[in-house]
């Protein structure tokens, strides 16, 4: 069931992006993404400011009375146009995941729907998110639920 977060999940919150972030640590072949003593507690700070700064919401994914999945939505800008781009009023997503053993039961489509709705209900033509290039299953699953890639980073270790 998916249900709006509030403080009462806070350390549900926080287990999961730990837990995000761990991963992302383990697949970063350089090594550069890491989990320090202070990043469960900066990070949700960051996070939550963020919310509430961008109109954002954060919606839980509740299993059995148990928090299982998060993800994060931002109203990130205003329609724009600039000498030379233009760009429609734009929803980001900066957190999705589920817990490891609750992974392909649809709970992560399930989350981004409901958050894809929101942004809709607030106007935005377009939604943003970033991937970890190493993050293969998380651009798999993007892929298939209708996201594309638009820009590439690339990196050159000296």
């Amino acid at each position: 069931m998916i249900i709006e977060y509030n403080y009462q999940y806070d350390e549900d919150v926080k287990d999961l992006l730990v837990e995000l972030q761990e991963y992302i640590a383990s697949i970063d072949k350089e090594k550069y993404c890491i989990i320090t003593e202070d990043y469960r507690e900066e990070y949700f700070k960051k996070t939550i400011e963020e919310v509430k700064k961008c109109k954002g919401k954060i919606l839980l994914y509740s299993e059995n009375q148990k928090i299982v999945g998060l993800i994060v939505g931002l109203i990130n800008n205003e329609e724009t146009f600039e000498y030379d781009f233009k760009v429609p009023k734009r929803g980001r997503i900066t957190e999705l995941i589920i817990s490891k053993k609750f992974r392909g039961q649809g709970y992560g489509k399930k989350l981004l729907n409901f958050m894809e709705q929101y942004l809709i209900d607030n106007g935005c033509k377009d939604i943003l998110l970033g991937v970890f290039g190493y993050n293969e299953n998380a651009i798999r699953f993007y892929k298939e639920n209708g996201y594309h890639i638009r820009t590439i980073d690339m990196t050159k270790k000296l």
